[in-house]
């Protein structure tokens, strides 16, 4: 398939992944996690709140990437070999960054066990999959992987006997895997868990290859067939969700139909209003460096928490005065948006001087 979209960049998909990654920054870096709106929360356990939505987009975004970076270079005639090497090279040096962060983290805060998972982990892995399965196989095949992913981890949720946090499977398998070295334990059974876990991560590949399905369509001008699929998809999840309820934490598949639709109908309008309509990409700068502002700012979070600095910046500059003003919750937001705020400046000073950072 060869048409105008193969050999240049769609501003939609770097807008929407930049706008992906402010989110990103926008929940996890409040001024106190004491105080925060609900809709910046994740769902408790099951349930799918705004939040909750960020981190599929990504992965549905880092598929539609790899639609229109990696076989239009195939179409060129380079060799699959040389792709596969880059591609794997990369996936592991985001896995090693995400691993290198939460150690320093561990060292830095005293009152921090050392977690292994993590979201640029997740990352990494999903891309060193998804990755070859784009570059040696062909679209029926990600179909078929797909249902396997998803039909097979529904079996293996349902054979574990139970969703609930702690003692579901998945949270067993990382505690197996793991030990301590996860996002949260019980304190009553010792028992870990980590929503971006080994077996979840399963799902995730799923989420990232409808991504790929969905960049080959806006490569070939389908859009209406992204809308159709993507509206599927929603109403395949929402269904699926009266016996399997959506789960960030487990990466249930009903949650992945529900969010991949989702990030399809809004890869769509994006595409439309900014491609065809010619609407200022929003996000775009965060877009094009995206591993790099989402890496770099959680080195700086872990900087500023483990160096006892964010407390003090936090009281001085923000809830001091307008916590009395407008509440401690209000306070909390006005410091995210301010970290928000200082990432897109450092995003534009390396977009304005072509500093593009493939880690």
């Amino acid at each position: 398939m060869s048409d105008m979209t193969t050999d240049k960049r769609l501003a939609s998909v770097d807008a929407l992944r930049g706008i992906t990654v402010a989110a990103m920054l926008l929940v996890n870096d409040p001024g106190t996690w004491g105080a925060i709106y609900a809709p910046l929360e994740h769902a408790p356990w099951h349930g799918c709140t705004p939040t909750d939505l960020i981190f599929p987009f990504f992965l549905f975004i880092v598929g539609v990437s790899l639609s229109l970076s990696l076989l239009p270079r195939l179409e060129r005639g380079v060799a699959p070999s040389l792709l596969t090497r880059a591609a794997l090279w990369r996936a592991g040096r985001i896995v090693a960054l995400g691993v290198l962060i939460n150690l320093l983290a561990w060292w830095l805060m005293p009152d921090r066990h050392m977690r292994w998972p993590g979201v640029l982990q997740r990352i990494g892995i999903v891309f060193a999959i998804a990755a070859p399965l784009a570059i040696w196989t062909q679209a029926r095949v990600w179909w078929t992987t797909i249902a396997v992913l998803l039909l097979g981890y529904a079996a293996l949720l349902s054979a574990g006997g139970t969703l609930e946090p702690f003692v579901n499977i998945a949270s067993r398998v990382d505690s197996a895997v793991f030990g301590h070295g996860v996002w949260s334990i019980d304190p009553a059974t010792g028992r870990g868990h980590d929503p971006e876990g080994l077996l979840s991560t399963l799902p995730a590949i799923a989420t990232t290859l409808l991504g790929l399905l969905a960049g080959v369509a806006l490569r070939g001008k389908r859009v209406h067939a992204l809308i159709v699929a993507s509206l599927v998809a929603l109403v395949a999840g929402w269904v699926w969700s009266q016996w399997m309820p959506f789960n960030k934490n487990l990466w249930t598949p009903s949650y992945v139909l529900w969010t991949a639709g989702l990030a399809g109908l809004l890869l769509a309008l994006c595409h439309r209003l900014m491609d065809q309509a010619a609407w200022p990409a929003w996000g775009r700068r965060f877009g094009v460096n995206a591993i790099t502002i989402y890496a770099g700012s959680q080195l700086m979070a872990v900087l500023l928490e483990g160096f006892g600095w964010q407390a003090a910046i936090y009281q001085h500059l923000f809830a001091g005065w307008i916590a009395p003003l407008a509440g401690e919750k209000a306070a909390s937001l006005a410091f995210a948006l301010a970290f928000v705020a200082l990432w897109w400046v450092i995003a534009w000073a390396m977009d304005r001087r072509k500093i593009y950072l493939k880690i």
